[in-house]
Formats: structure tokens, C-alpha cells, sequence
């Protein structure tokens, strides 16, 4: 899998998993395109991959990744914003074009 997770996305996908599946669990990232930010990703922590699902193991991390996802997250640097606008796993895709407003 082509795409890159940071060191702050990482411990906070550790702690969710931690926090709500014990070691076994997965993190479930189901990505859409949606909005300006390129990305939209429901995220779940789950026992078992659903059906169509690819377990990918990345830096000690089990993922469960649905078919849509894998391709969507390709090239993408996934990463952790914790501000008062936003607390959540950030998608850095280099292929979206940004909604940047032009005014002066």
C-alpha cells in the first residue's frame, strides 16, 4: 500500500485501538471523496474486517481497508490534527485540488 502515516496519526490510531477493541482489533478506515480537504474517512474500530475489507499491517498497525479506500489513499500521507477547528486524522492528498478562495 502506497501511502504514508505519520507519527501522530499513528499513536492516535494505537490509542483508538487500545482504547475501544483490545490487540487483536483493526482500525477501519473507510475513505470517500468529499470536500475541499481531497478526503472524508469514517473510521471504526472493529474486530473483524467486513467482507471485502484488505487487512494491511503498516508500522505495527492492523487496517482494515475497504477496495474504494485502498484505491483512494494511494500516494496520500495520512496524518493527526488535535485543534480547536478539528481533532481527527487529516488526509494530505497531493492528487486533490484544494478549494483555495482567490479574494483579496
Amino acid at each position: 500500500m502506497n501511502f504514508t502515516m505519520t507519527r501522530s496519526a499513528q499513536r492516535f490510531i494505537r490509542m483508538m485501538i487500545m482504547a475501544d477493541g483490545g490487540p487483536s482489533a483493526g482500525f477501519r478506515m473507510h475513505v470517500t471523496p468529499g470536500g475541499c480537504s481531497g478526503l472524508n474517512a469514517e473510521i471504526a474500530v472493529l474486530q473483524e474486517p467486513s467482507p471485502g475489507d484488505a487487512v494491511v499491517e503498516k508500522d505495527g498497525l492492523k487496517l482494515f481497508l475497504p477496495a474504494e479506500s485502498r484505491l483512494l489513499l494511494d500516494g496520500v500521507t495520512i496524518d493527526f490534527t488535535d485543534t480547536a477547528a478539528k481533532t481527527g486524522l487529516v488526509f494530505q492528498d497531493p492528487k486533490a485540488t484544494t478549494c483555495s478562495s482567490h479574494a483579496h
